[in-house]
């Protein structure tokens, strides 16, 4: 079987190439360059954050977050179970205690109503996650957390240049974490960033990003040396790749707009099926304005999912599944990290398919998808 169409394919603009030749031609190459400070700047501007780090990832914006967050063993985190495994391991890496909480059937984002319940006097913080670009119900998360007196941090890998009432995901909490891995709207190959509102915590950020040095305060003449003074890791990604990202992040508007018109097209052509029951398609609730991370259907039951995604590839149309739930991995049923069942996480997980979608697609290439999808039940 030859691929017709890939999952994924990393866009490339033209500007971001060529600020790429002009940074290694530049001389400085490490972190925190031309390049660098103008990805940050951009991120400021484009979002309203006071503070943005760039990170090389959103593993490590995680990662920075636990250490803001000064989690500790015995501690808690109230997250959903339903993502990517970079979200539970920051926590867990710092001997905190992931709880995992159930979603809501209509986002797959976390459940708002649910959270409640599950904090104790061990909770610190609450660390929503945005599924595919669409906004979790951040004025009930941020209610709950202001009066248990608890951290916010979002996990936008996926939230982009997506928003909720008028708010850019990440600028919402207290951090906000982003991923420009190559699967993401705007990528880099490899990288992060870390929105920061307060200073307070943005200071420290700062040092932490920088493996627990002040250098940044050396750099900018503010004390007479560098030395240790905190925690930290090595988080600065090379002025390579904030080169490529600051093409990206211009052309943000562009991209987000090519994969709305992806989006849109496919939901057009499946409508049909979802009028019948046959499958079910996503949903952007009122408020929120999605980024188009990703399209996806989901089927009847586990089986069809299965055999839907077999029918496509067998086809050339690589559709594929997304997380496996973390509370059913082999680390989260060992540890017990769960508040009560997840029923719908389990359920839905299991019927979810993601359909191909990348800037470089066509609408002809997101009818041909669609077609064999309708030509798997039967509607040609």
């Amino acid at each position: 079987m030859s691929v017709m169409l890939p999952f994924n394919r990393p866009c490339t603009i033209g500007a971001d190439a060529a600020y790429v030749r002009e940074a290694i031609a530049s001389g400085h190459m490490c972190g925190d360059g031309p390049f660098g400070k103008r990805a940050q700047a951009l991120l400021e501007a484009k979002f309203g954050a006071p503070h943005a780090l760039l990170t090389t990832s959103c593993t490590a914006a995680l990662e920075m977050s636990a250490l803001l967050c000064d989690l500790a063993p015995g501690d808690e985190v109230i997250l959903p179970s339903y993502t990517f495994v970079s979200t539970a391991n920051a926590i867990a890496l710092r001997g905190a205690r992931p709880v995992f909480v159930d979603i809501r059937p209509d986002t797959l984002n976390l459940d708002e109503r649910l959270i409640e319940a599950a904090i104790t006097s061990r909770t610190r913080a609450i660390w929503p996650v945005h599924y595919a670009g669409v906004a979790c119900e951040m004025d009930t998360i941020m209610d709950i957390a202001r009066r248990h007196r608890l951290l916010v941090v979002e996990d936008a890998a996926q939230g982009v240049f997506a928003s909720y009432k008028g708010r850019w995901l990440g600028t919402i909490g207290d951090l906000g974490c982003y991923s420009f891995h190559e699967t993401k709207n705007i990528a880099c190959g490899e990288g992060g960033a870390l929105l920061v509102g307060d200073v307070r915590l943005a200071r420290r950020a700062e040092i932490l990003r920088e493996k627990g040095t002040n250098r940044s305060q050396f750099l900018r003449g503010q004390v007479d040396k560098y030395t240790w003074v905190d925690l930290g890791s090595s988080y600065v990604p090379s002025d390579i790749l904030a080169a490529f990202l600051v093409g990206q992040l211009e052309a943000g508007e562009r991209i987000t707009a090519k994969r709305g018109e992806l989006c849109a097209e496919y939901a057009r052509q499946l409508a049909p099926l979802a009028e019948r029951g046959l499958l079910r398609l996503p949903v952007v609730p009122e408020g929120c304005v999605a980024n188009h991370h990703m399209f996806y259907v989901i089927a009847a039951d586990a089986t069809t999912r299965s055999a839907l995604m077999d029918h496509l590839r067998a086809a050339g149309y690589m559709a594929t599944f997304h997380y496996v739930p973390l509370h059913t991995s082999p680390m989260g049923e060992a540890q017990g990290w769960r508040a009560g069942s997840l029923p719908v996480t389990e359920d839905l997980s299991a019927r979810l398919l993601r359909l191909p979608l990348f800037y470089d697609m066509t609408l002809a290439d997101a009818a041909a998808v669609a077609a064999m999808v309708r030509g798997f039940y039967g509607d040609r």
